[in-house]
């Protein structure tokens, strides 16, 4: 994890560091008055959550497209593209323009999510299965209510449960982890042309054989930042394809199957290990991918009959 704190009362420092941060062409003030800046960012491989407050005078920025997707939510002030004259909504999610552009910023607490437009490309052909897919964005604003709700919980989530807990973050799994599912709502709550992408066709009758190479590969691999786009790679079948062929014939799905062979491993670990040396519930847990202690508390409860802290110190 990078992390980073910025603050200054000096314009000059405060618009450089815009300029570095959100790639801007230029920026300057659009009215007098007192400034302040204050920016805090924490980043881990193609993926930086940052919160930005901006108070005093009105900054005008002018942005050009540099291969970043950024989602922004604002919390209060204004942000405002002075191209559309289009006030971009407050407390609810918006995707900043990908083509250039000029905006106006006041008195501004914004959150942001930006990723690596590369590494979201990439996630969305793996996830079609499809080599030659070429992803594009088509709108700024979430396809529906629910879905705004659904990456607005999502942020929370990376708020509240991930970012502060520097152990939970020390885990290469739940970072991986982290990164595929913050992509995945990105995918899925802004227009693009992933949501309309076409089905790849699956060979007849491949189905029991893929199952076989996909469950073989999550046995050898668990213990390795893997998700649903790998293990469908290792089945040859396009990760739907793989999704439908579990439930057809497991009653389950790709990674569920991972997070339970994670949970043995996990089990295995809290049966070896020694309370009196310092081991924890938590750092078992993160070391397996499992970020939220209430939720790996009950998904071992309901698995094994008990608590872990009950195997742990049994």
């Amino acid at each position: 994890m990078q992390r980073s704190v910025f603050t200054t009362r000096d314009s000059s420092e405060g618009l450089a560091k815009l300029v570095e941060v959100y790639a801007l062409r230029e920026a300057r003030r659009a009215s007098d008055g007192e400034f302040y800046m204050a920016l805090t960012s924490a980043g881990t491989g193609p993926v930086t959550y940052g919160r930005l407050r901006l108070g005093g005078s009105s900054v005008v920025g002018s942005a050009e497209d540099t291969g970043t997707v950024r989602v922004g939510h604002v919390l209060e002030g204004a942000l405002s593209d002075a191209g559309d004259r289009d006030r971009l909504p407050r407390r609810s999610p918006f995707l900043f323009p990908q083509h250039p552009s000029t905006s106006s910023w006041h008195d501004l607490d914004l959150l942001t999510v930006s990723v690596d437009g590369a590494a979201v490309a990439e996630q969305a052909r793996q996830l079609l299965g499809a080599e030659s897919f070429h992803l594009q964005f088509t709108g700024t604003r979430p396809v529906s209510p629910v879905m705004a709700r659904y990456w607005l919980d999502t942020l929370a989530h990376l708020h509240r449960d991930l970012l502060p807990n520097r152990q939970v973050m020390s885990s290469p799994l739940i970072r991986s982890e982290m990164v595929r599912s913050l992509i995945t709502a990105l995918l899925h709550t802004f227009p693009n042309t992933f949501l309309t992408g076409p089905a790849v066709p699956e060979a007849s009758g491949a189905a029991p054989a893929a199952i076989r190479r996909a469950v073989a590969f999550v046995d050898a691999h668990f213990d390795e930042s893997i998700g649903l786009a790998q293990i469908a790679g290792a089945a040859r079948m396009s990760p739907r394809g793989l999704q439908a062929a579990f439930r057809r014939e497991l009653g389950t799905t790709p990674t569920a199957y991972l997070r339970e062979a994670r949970l043995e491993a996990a089990h295995r670990d809290l049966l070896a290990a020694d309370p009196t040396t310092g081991a924890t519930v938590e750092a078992v847990a993160a070391r397996w991918g499992f970020a939220h202690r209430g939720r790996f508390a009950a998904a071992y409860r309901e698995r094994f009959g008990h608590a872990p802290s009950s195997t742990l110190h049994g």
